[in-house]
């Protein structure tokens, strides 16, 4: 396996030092990689840097929608997995972003079970694709989604 599907980096592109907070606080008993950025054109180097395997974005960035980062990721040689987050989280959303080829969409505020569960699927989902050789992940959603509300 290589490094890059060794460890699991997640970047959290949120605007609000809030979802910050409370994502920090979920992943601090893990030994999970995560890093932020506040808008889409900050992100860039550090996909690149970090070899960032899933990306939590919020639905509306100041300078882009969730569309464009999935638009954005699909240009990286490991392409991550892409998680939606949003406070307006329901099946319409959900259904959106797995047909255009995003892997889930979390509720704001966070759940920490939710996020767990979302974050270890998207990242083997990721890893899988990685070590199978494909480099471009195949989107696929997550079989064990649960109730958005």
């Amino acid at each position: 396996m290589s490094q890059a599907a060794a460890r699991v980096n997640v970047l959290a592109i949120l605007p609000s030092p809030e979802d910050q907070t409370s994502l920090t606080q979920i992943f601090r008993h893990s030994h999970w990689g995560l890093h932020f950025a506040d808008a889409l054109g900050r992100a860039g180097p550090a996909i690149d840097e970090l070899a960032v395997g899933v990306v939590i974005s919020h639905s509306k960035l100041p300078d882009a929608g969730w569309q464009d980062v999935l638009q954005e990721l699909q240009f990286r040689p490991l392409e991550p997995v892409l998680i939606v987050a949003s406070r307006l989280a329901d099946d319409g959303l959900w259904a959106e972003v797995l047909n255009l080829g995003g892997y889930d969409v979390l509720a704001i505020p966070f759940q920490t079970q939710e996020v767990i569960r979302s974050v270890s699927l998207a990242w083997r989902h990721w890893r899988d694709g990685v070590v199978a050789g494909r480099g471009k992940v195949m989107a696929a959603g997550s079989s064990a989604r649960q109730s958005l509300s």
